[in-house]
């Protein structure tokens, strides 16, 4: 049985972070029907990199859904929503602010018609937040920013930088798949469902260690900086360029000693300028330059790996997203999974990283859009004739894509 069987989701997502939280769901495999909008459904369908008006972005999140391509403008789409929240268990959205409140399907209208029912809004800024940020837009970029995650990612001497992934988007889907989760386990005990609210912003906040206890414990006399490709906080630590590319290091003190032995600089882990960690911070520059001068005396990568991996050094190459494609890891763990398509064929796509010893990886294939009208206006007692009607009526729509 998979974990999540018999809990019926809608799904009033678009883009990424709401499509993150209930590919989550879908994968653990609970019954996700995605409401799409009337005339051309999710924004991301045509997104990116398309073929034959379908895009792999799409197809990457939406694998394992139902669409449901029904007009909720209209007073009979609300009817067509509320008959479907009467049977759900949870429903996720990420519209912006007043969207659904608008059209009566707010938290505090559906909390009173649907006791029971499990609501999850993802925004920039939360739902309930500051007034003078309740109403603001926000992608990505913009919570990276705000978070403070922009601020410590680059050189040192340089401008802030944005890290090359939407990891607001998806931090914050993950976030709100585990307070579902929390939020279902506190259904069962007391029968009553609660409202999750995830912001972009708090998921990526609540990423930092030291930047923000550390400047607090010392009134402001120690403050977090930028790094660059080498850490200010630990040495060595950072990224070394290597004879095929680079090689990322983290070596804490326990491995110090082990460390000298790799680099053949056993005197080092004794040596005055290096022995304990605030000596290396004062030295590193040093310290760097020897690291990268060791790994250049190698003809390849592997051969310096091999070194670091006889001493246990935590060391990895610095890989681009495409070099998973054929790695001995990412293909083992099915980090990477080759999923079909019926219009772009076979697609690779990130695996679930959420592992559970009794819940099976589920074939799941991502929905053309309004493909499952029919099926699921008939779960809630529509009659083919009143399907026929409403479709005729432009009410529902579907496409090949």
């Amino acid at each position: 049985m998979n974990v999540l069987e018999g809990i019926l989701v809608v799904d009033m997502t678009q883009y990424l972070a709401g499509p993150t939280v209930t590919r989550l769901l879908a994968e653990q495999g609970a019954d996700v029907v995605k409401i799409e909008q009337p005339p051309h459904g999710d924004p991301s369908r045509n997104y990116i990199i398309a073929k034959d008006g379908r895009s792999g972005y799409f197809v990457q999140q939406n694998r394992g859904k139902r669409s449901l391509c029904v007009d909720f403008n209209s007073e009979e789409g609300r009817e067509v929503l509320h008959r479907l929240l009467a049977k759900a268990d949870v429903l996720v959205e990420n519209y912006g602010p007043g969207v659904l409140e608008r059209r009566g399907f707010g938290w505090d209208e559906l909390s009173k018609k649907y006791p029971k029912l499990v609501m999850a809004s993802v925004s920039g800024y939360g739902r309930d937040s500051h007034p003078d940020f309740t109403d603001k837009p926000a992608f990505d970029m913009i919570a990276q920013a705000m978070s403070g995650i922009m601020f410590m990612t680059g050189d040192p001497d340089g401008p802030p930088m944005p890290v090359g992934a939407s990891i607001g988007d998806v931090n914050a889907g993950v976030h709100a798949a585990a307070g579902i989760g929390f939020a279902l386990f506190h259904r069962e005990r007391t029968g009553v469902g609660q409202h999750v609210d995830i912001s972009m912003i708090d998921s990526l906040f609540h990423v930092h260690g030291i930047s923000l206890q550390g400047p607090v414990l010392t009134g402001l006399r120690w403050k977090p900086t930028r790094s660059g490709h080498q850490s200010r906080m630990n040495s060595p630590m950072g990224v070394y360029k290597s004879p095929d590319g680079w090689i990322a290091l983290h070596v804490m003190q326990g491995q110090w000693g082990r460390f000298c032995a790799a680099i053949n600089r056993p005197e080092f882990e004794h040596d005055d300028r290096f022995a304990g960690l605030s000596e290396r911070q004062k030295n590193r520059e040093e310290l760097n330059n020897v690291i990268t001068d060791w790994m250049g005396s190698f003809s390849t990568d592997d051969q310096v790996l091999e070194r670091l991996d006889a001493e246990r050094i935590p060391s990895a190459p610095v890989l681009a997203p495409y070099d998973a494609v054929g790695h001995p890891y990412f293909e083992t763990r099915r980090s990477i999974r080759h999923v079909p398509d019926p219009v772009l064929g076979e697609v690779a796509v990130p695996g679930n990283p959420i592992r559970l010893s009794a819940q099976p990886e589920l074939d799941l294939m991502a929905p053309s859009l309004g493909q499952h009208n029919a099926e699921v206006l008939a779960d809630l007692g529509y009659s083919p004739t009143e399907i026929k009607q409403l479709s005729a009526s432009g009410l529902l729509v579907s496409k090949q894509v």
